[in-house]
């Protein structure tokens, strides 16, 4: 298959290549004494939790945070109280010998910006609720309605802006998906075109005021919708002549290994296009420990080199990278490819294949007693044992792939399917009669080695990289497939020899994740020998949650808290993970404040919401349910909801 007629340069789009790392160059803007964009590299921040009038806490937290990598330190000033002791802040911070720029995080609120921008180094304003309404009280807008509006903000925002160019203060203009404003929402819906246009608005009238130390980020809980806000973002500047820097993050990630794993798939995928220049990762941990994270995701890219992995490859009809679809594949048995979710596979040749109970990692508990085994919400359905023979009897629905030569060989072959090379599979005799896995890498399309007269109803691609730019090496070989029109089912397959196990999740979350958000990819393969199995089997359907390729288990949308938190937000959501943990496929968000209230849970099904000193208010989506609800009772009505709703089922015994 010869796909050289398709490669064209990519002018106009997202990113400088989708072939070659190669870091988009930004404007460089000062933030304090440490630049950022530019050719610096990329910067480390976070966000305090203490309350910004507790001088002493906040400074504390903050010192935790600078020792733990972070180069900027954002704090929220809610009013312009918060706004004015961020002055004492950071006179204690320089006495004890800390010169960490400091960010005021602002909503609603424009006095407080205009006096924090005369103490900060920089402030973040949200253009959906600075000077805006999301009152939703006009839900359409006439043309000259709309002009007007913007004058309005117009009239409240050039004073910030003339106050940053005096003061040298730069400015980060932070969209949030779940808090545009009603007159975005009305023009663009609840979209990342209307994300991106919020934003823009802000920094037209910036540069209308001759300031252009600006910093753009578009957040979303959805790793999805923030990669696709980004990349309207970069290509929306780029038409209107401007390359601000940008600030990544996935907001309200959650915690643990969740969260880890959704903030890579978001913040990962941008970063292997070059796009990002400062980024946050937003848990619900204590501030210190989103640092070592961030920096893990960063430090791939500080000498990740230019090299291609192959020209420039045109994009194929009916793929965006603004908007998701499923890459089209064939449905092999009812098992992969078409609208199956995707295949989860698991290497257990290594392990003690004398014992079943080897297979709990892979979500199958054996009984003894009973002779079955049990099946787990995160049961793999594919178990690789190379060329290793098992001494018991596996489970009738676990299908076992075996290397060619040792399949041959096997006297029942039912539920077993052979793993070809792909030069194997061109001289092999005897082939599988419904499943057939071709191991195969870019270069073998690429170079003609493999061709369309291989195909047949049977074929599963298992798609190899040994590049350092793996995650576009395998990107191509995806557009390759649709630009030729072979829908042949494919499972992405990466290999990690070394490093921590957190690293392994960061690093699969970005190499796998940027593949399945574009709707690439029928199944995942992970190999790290040196990770547990059980740790490997729940990364890789950690990753196919936070993709929404495939659900597995609740998602919880939390936020990692500030100063404007009304609850404890670590132990809440331990609370409500629980007694809901069980509830498969349910989006649950927790958020300490209103400002991240209904707004950024806007992709959640349930809410529960600090209002006030030990006051909940619960949602249903978007809508108020229950208002002032006592926190000790809390939790209960909000499961009283989730069964009024029919989505409620009992922990299974």
């Amino acid at each position: 298959m010869n796909t050289a007629e398709t490669n064209t340069a990519l002018k106009g789009t997202y990113c400088n290549s989708l072939t070659e790392y190669s870091r988009f160059l930004t404007r460089e803007v000062s933030i304090g004494n440490i630049p950022v964009g530019g050719k610096n590299p990329i910067r480390i921040q976070s966000m305090t939790t203490t309350d910004t009038m507790d001088t002493i806490a906040t400074v504390e937290q903050t010192i935790r945070m600078v020792d733990a990598g972070c180069e900027y330190v954002r704090i929220t000033a809610p009013s312009i109280k918060e706004a004015l002791n961020l002055a004492e802040i950071k006179k204690e911070l320089k006495y004890r010998g800390y010169d960490v720029p400091l960010i005021a995080d602002i909503h609603f609120t424009p006095n407080a910006a205009e006096a924090a921008a005369r103490i900060v180094e920089k402030v973040r304003i949200n253009p959906g609720n600075y000077a805006d309404k999301k009152r939703f009280d006009q839900l359409e807008y006439t043309p000259a309605e709309y002009e007007a509006e913007l004058g309005r903000i117009y009239q409240k925002f050039a004073p910030l802006v003339k106050v940053c160019k005096e003061y040298g203060t730069a400015m980060r203009i932070g969209t949030n998906h779940g808090s545009l404003s009603d007159r975005i929402m009305s023009y663009y819906g609840d979209t990342p075109r209307g994300m991106v246009e919020s934003a823009m608005e802000f920094i037209r009238m910036c540069e209308s005021l001759s300031y252009y130390n600006l910093v753009i980020s578009m957040k979303a809980s959805n790793p999805q919708v923030m990669v696709q806000a980004y990349r309207l973002l970069v290509e929306t500047m780029q038409k209107e002549g401007m390359n601000y820097p940008l600030h990544l993050g996935v907001t309200e990630a959650g915690d643990g290994e969740d969260g880890r794993i959704k903030s890579s798939v978001g913040i990962g995928t941008l970063l292997e296009d070059g796009l990002g220049d400062t980024i946050r990762v937003s848990l619900t941990e204590d501030p210190e420990l989103e640092a070592p994270v961030a920096i893990a995701l960063a430090k791939r890219y500080e000498e990740r080199p230019p090299l291609s992995v192959g020209p420039d490859i045109s994009l194929p009809a009916g793929f965006s990278p603004y908007s998701y679809q499923k890459r089209e594949s064939a449905e092999l048995n009812t098992f992969i490819g078409g609208h199956q979710v995707p295949r989860v596979v698991l290497d257990i040749s290594y392990s003690n294949l004398r014992d079943p109970q080897v297979l709990s990692a892979a979500g199958y508990e054996y009984s003894a007693l009973l002779d079955k085994y049990n099946m787990a919400e995160q049961s793999v359905d594919f178990v690789y044992l190379a060329d290793e023979l098992p001494s018991f009897t596996m489970p009738g629905n676990l299908k076992q792939a075996y290397n060619y030569p040792t399949w041959l060989k096997l006297a029942n072959k039912k539920n077993c399917h052979p793993v070809f090379t792909l030069h194997e599979y061109k001289e092999a005799g005897e082939k599988d009669l419904s499943l057939n896995l071709v191991t195969i890498a870019n270069d073998d399309l690429q170079s003609g080695l493999f061709s369309e007269d291989l195909i047949d109803h049977t074929l599963v691609l298992v798609l190899e990289t040994s590049k350092a730019h793996g995650m576009a090496d395998q990107r191509q070989f995806f557009l390759s497939l649709m630009n030729a029109g072979v829908n042949v089912p494919v499972i992405i397959r990466r290999g990690y020899s070394d490093g921590s196990e957190s690293d392994f999740q960061l690093y699969a979350a970005t190499d796998a994740g940027a593949l399945l958000i574009d709707g690439f990819g029928d199944g995942i393969w992970l190999d790290a020998p040196h990770i547990s199995p059980k740790a490997v089997v729940s990364t890789a359907f950690g990753i196919l949650q936070a993709t929404r390729s495939r659900i597995s288990k609740t998602e919880y949308i939390s936020c990692p808290s500030c100063g404007r938190t009304l609850f404890d937000l670590q132990e809440t959501t331990q609370m409500i993970r629980s007694r809901t943990s069980h509830l498969k496929g349910v989006k649950i968000g927790i958020m300490g404040c209103i400002v991240n209230g209904p707004g950024e849970m806007a992709d959640a099904d349930y809410g529960y919401v600090g209002t006030g000193p030990g006051k909940i208010t619960l949602y249903r989506g978007k809508q108020v349910v229950k208002k002032a609800v006592n926190t000790e009772n809390a939790l209960d009505e909000l499961i009283e909801i989730i069964k009024e709703d029919g989505n409620w089922r009992e922990v299974d015994s």
